[in-house]
């Protein structure tokens, strides 16, 4: 007969699932990380292709496709 102290005893798969929590919290401090950074990136690269359109006489506005942005 299966006894019920054998199973809360048993520690058989503790280990993937230690393992498994591990790898869900560096998920979600990269999640994190990614999101902070991700507006700094694309400010930054929103400021490189302004000067680039300036540079070349344009001006430059961003739109949602990302296509026209540097108008002559």
């Amino acid at each position: 007969m299966f006894e019920f102290t054998q199973f809360f005893k048993d520690d058989a798969g503790a280990t993937a699932i230690e393992y498994g929590l591990i790898a869900a919290l560096v998920a979600v401090a990269g999640v994190i990380a990614f999101t902070a950074t991700g507006d700094t990136i694309l400010t930054s690269f929103t400021n490189i292709t302004d000067d680039f359109c300036t540079a070349v006489g344009g001006n430059f506005a961003i739109t949602n496709t990302g296509e026209n942005s540097c108008v002559f």
